[in-house]
């Protein structure tokens, strides 16, 4: 293994020591993404909803209290799909599961990746609204012309009725926003319509 010796004139230390924490600067910079993502799955920061297994829902048991949970869609303006929630909302007991359907539309004439990106309000929520399958997990890529139905399976954890601060919550919102994939520059996109 490699030691680094730092130079023995003090300018070139001091330039060596001031490289270094550039270097560490510029690692972070790239890492903090990755980073402020896992952070935010982990607490729920920022409305960020948590993934969970089967077996994880397996174990939670439904209470008698509802919730109503609210579906908002949204695209980027570069992105030539057309996407929506089929439901406004949905009433679900707290701790049972419940599907609901999404559907996008490719407008353009060559295929198009998209990827979801997705909150809820109010973000004290975030911790509590599991996701056990959704489409925001991977890129969609669709067909010109195609239109797909895209389920989300979800619960709210019935520990948001133990929390001072969620525990009269009576709706949550649940958003999504598709972009386009980042190895699909929107430059290259023929964004004229396929069928309407």
């Amino acid at each position: 293994m490699a030691v680094l010796t730092l130079p023995k004139d003090p300018n070139a230390r001091t330039g060596m020591l001031a490289l270094l924490g550039a270097c560490a600067m510029l690692a972070l910079g790239f890492a903090s993404v990755p980073l402020y993502r896992i952070f935010c799955q982990v607490t729920g920061f920022g409305g960020t909803t948590m993934r969970v297994s089967e077996a994880q829902a397996a174990t939670v048991r439904a209470t008698a209290k509802t919730i109503s949970v609210r579906f908002d869609a949204n695209v980027d303006r570069q992105m030539p799909w057309k996407f929506g929630a089929e439901q406004t909302t949905q009433d679900l007991r707290i701790g049972a599961r419940k599907m609901a359907f999404y559907h996008a539309e490719n407008l353009a004439n060559q295929p198009v990746t998209g990827i979801a990106s997705f909150n809820v309000e109010p973000e004290l929520a975030g911790k509590y609204f599991n996701k056990i399958q959704c489409f925001c997990f991977n890129e969609q890529t669709l067909q010109p012309g195609q239109r797909v139905n895209m389920p989300v399976i979800y619960y709210v954890d019935p520990k948001i009725l133990e929390d001072p601060e969620t525990k009269d919550i009576e709706q949550i919102t649940l958003s999504y926003t598709f972009h386009l994939a980042a190895d699909q520059p929107s430059k290259a996109l023929d964004q004229s319509s396929a069928a309407r």
